[in-house]
């Protein structure tokens, strides 16, 4: 995720770093040299494309807008419901932690926020396609393989589990027991929310619908310029390719935004901020540092 400040006149026109321009620089180059050879052929056989209009070209840009901007909105309601799914892990996480003072027996507690951090980093591991057995492994009181199938989902089974036993026990009340069940709940829905959002990407014939579009406009755009504009018409055709293929490659990175691009959600720095508050919780000083923002990209 790209963490800067906001940025004056000059970083807007130099700014690399979490921009789109280093991803579809070859495909605007290529439209561009497409648009200079159209104009030269314009300039040897005048009035070649003179009956070109460009009328058509304006309605279909302008539908390919809306159409485009539709599909961004998806792209960031996915991007940001990611987010907020993980803003859920961190409050039901802090939530477990303060509720769990109750539990009388410190070597239990502590056992219980740490399979809390295990399932923090499987769920990232999993979203991420990564072993989630190694990346939960430090953080748990059993082999990885214990814990079943679906790591993250064991994990809580076996919190839950154990909470259950307390209160059966009478060392917790039936109250707290429901308020900590009420903890790892949420903690389900927010692993259910990340899932179905990793699981269920947009509608294959949608995107390629618009892919294709915005290669033909790119690409024919130039046909309709050249005899009106001249040498202006590379110019023109840059800026909207750069902008259609900008838009596009955007929603991409947007739709899963849980991977590793630059401007997806910077998912080990919310683990390593609960990491933090639970060891915090537990007592410990020596604690691993706050993740910060390297060359503006915070990971």
């Amino acid at each position: 995720m790209i963490v800067r400040p906001k940025p004056n006149l000059l970083s807007i026109l130099t700014t690399l770093k979490g921009s789109i321009a280093r991803h579809i620089a070859l495909r605007t180059l290529m439209v561009t040299l497409l648009a200079c050879l159209i104009v030269v052929v314009e300039n040897l056989y005048p009035g070649w494309f003179s009956r070109v209009d460009a009328m058509p070209f304006t309605l279909l840009g302008l539908s390919l807008s809306i159409f485009m901007s539709f599909r961004n909105n998806a792209c960031y309601d996915r991007w940001w419901e990611g987010r907020k799914a993980w803003g859920q892990v961190m409050v039901e996480v802090r939530s477990f932690i303060r509720q769990s003072v109750a539990i009388s027996d410190p070597a239990l507690r502590e056992s219980l926020l740490r399979e809390l951090c295990g399932f923090a980093h499987g769920l990232k591991a999993r979203l991420r396609e990564e072993d989630e057995r190694k990346a939960a492994r430090p953080w748990l009181a059993d082999a990885p393989e214990a814990y079943g199938l679906n790591l993250c989902d064991g994990i809580l089974r076996r919190v839950g589990r154990q909470c259950s036993e307390l209160a059966n026990r009478g060392e917790i009340s039936e109250w707290r027991y429901t308020n900590l069940e009420a903890r790892l709940s949420g903690l389900s829905a927010a692993q259910a929310t990340c899932e179905r959002i990793k699981g269920t990407p947009l509608p294959f014939p949608y995107t390629l619908l618009l892919h294709r579009t915005i290669y033909l406009f790119c690409l024919l755009l130039p046909f309709a310029l050249a005899h009106s504009l001249g040498w202006l018409a590379p110019i023109l055709t840059t800026m909207v390719a750069y902008t259609f293929f900008g838009l596009d490659a955007i929603g991409d990175q947007l739709e899963d935004p849980f991977g590793l691009d630059e401007n997806d959600l910077a998912l080990e720095a919310l683990v390593r901020t609960l990491e933090r508050e639970v060891l915090d919780a537990l007592g410990q000083r020596d604690l691993p540092p706050a993740l910060e923002p390297v060359d503006y990209v915070l990971s």
